[in-house]
């Protein structure tokens, strides 16, 4: 392999993972507030800092004071098992799965759970037919499909007058794509997609329908105690004030409020929104300036501005691995192979905390690495 076509620059920070995703620029350790380090969670400084955390939220996505905000185990996915457990069974389930996030819970609701269940699925790349879905059922999707790259193009197809809930999983949506709280009665995410913060943690945001949900039901099914969310028949508030069902990381949480510190200094959620789409935009204008480039999701209409995949012309998975790999060799990108059951292509993280200039500067790369191979076959 010849190094003489090598790009003289290199994106400043190679950092492109879907998740964990890079760090907010000008992040760095010693940045974090320390003061609720190695102090009890259940402190008032612990308490304190882990309401802020919660506070912020909010504001910078703009959640309306009809929803409640909470820390919880497990990232997205243990909001997502929460909801899950303690939610379903009074009404069938409609899942839509499209990818392999949606797919999990596909199994959890048929062969864990065993509900009433109707699949609407998709192969990766699109997503299903979105007037099927029957609002007498509660409905479960992501926002944003993670490993696809496919998303729901807004949430008109959300019915007001829907009897069931509307569950969505919008990890890598939230913080980069516009959401109607009217719409939502549950919505998780976590930390490490979008914020680029740690992982470990989940958040969980509830409309007033489905605390009804909570305090009306209870499951026939046992329950672990970190799903738990009401006692005697009410939702115990006190998760959604910062007193965590578990022990949370402080670290994580400093971590967390950093990010969240900087959305807002940048002028919160249009800024986010505007540094997401600017990425997708550059990184879109590398795959039209190349034939060997594509879009694995066509539709520009549910094409998501975060987690960006693409295809290779004439690439397999060990393709794949190889031209990830020459990038990571060379400092000038890092982790982005797509998703292991996905085509065999590229997944490039274009959410906030990715600086524009460093999307433009991976072009060259992407060349480098594609010519290298080639010239190698």
């Amino acid at each position: 392999m010849t190094d003489t076509n090598i790009p003289a620059r290199k994106p400043a920070r190679p950092y492109f993972s879907s998740g964990p995703c890079a760090k907010p620029p000008g992040w760095s350790c010693d940045k974090l507030a320390t003061e609720s380090l190695g102090r009890s969670h259940r402190s008032k400084l612990g308490k304190t800092r882990l309401q802020y955390s919660i506070d912020l939220i909010r504001e910078v996505l703009r959640v309306p004071d009809s929803h409640r905000v909470g820390i919880v185990p497990a990232s997205d996915t243990g909001a997502v098992e929460m909801a899950m457990w303690t939610m379903l069974g009074v009404r069938p389930v409609t899942l839509l799965a499209w990818e392999s996030f949606g797919e999990g819970w596909v199994t959890d609701a048929v062969k864990q759970l065993k509900l009433d269940t109707t699949v609407l699925k998709a192969d990766y790349g699109q997503i299903p037919d979105l007037l099927q879905v029957d609002w007498s059922n509660d409905v479960i999707f992501t926002w944003n499909g993670t490993t696809s790259g496919a998303k729901v193009p807004n949430g008109d197809w959300i019915a007001d007058d829907r009897a069931g809930l509307c569950i969505a999983d919008a990890t890598s949506a939230v913080f980069a794509q516009d959401i109607d709280w009217n719409k939502i009665d549950v919505l998780t995410f976590s930390f490490q997609k979008v914020l680029g913060g740690e992982g470990a943690h989940g958040v969980l945001i509830l409309g007033p329908r489905a605390v009804e949900r909570l305090e009306s039901y209870t499951p026939d099914r046992p329950l672990p105690k970190i799903f738990r969310m009401t006692k005697g028949g009410k939702l115990i508030e006190g998760i959604f004030k910062g007193e965590t069902i578990n022990t949370p990381s402080m670290l994580a949480m400093e971590d967390a409020i950093f990010a969240l510190e900087w959305a807002k200094s940048i002028g919160g959620l249009d800024a986010l929104k505007a540094r997401a789409n600017a990425n997708a935009a550059a990184l879109q204008k590398i795959v039209e300036d190349r034939d060997w480039l594509g879009n694995l999701v066509q539709d520009p209409a549910i094409r998501s501005n975060t987690s960006v995949c693409l295809t290779v012309e004439g690439a397999d998975a060990d393709f794949i691995k190889k031209f990830a790999k020459l990038l990571e060799d060379q400092d000038a990108a890092y982790d982005i192979a797509g998703y292991r059951d996905a085509p065999a292509g590229l997944r490039i993280w274009c959410g906030a905390t990715v600086d524009t200039a460093d999307i433009e500067a991976l072009g060259p790369w992407l060349d480098w690495a594609y010519a290298s191979l080639r010239e190698d076959a």
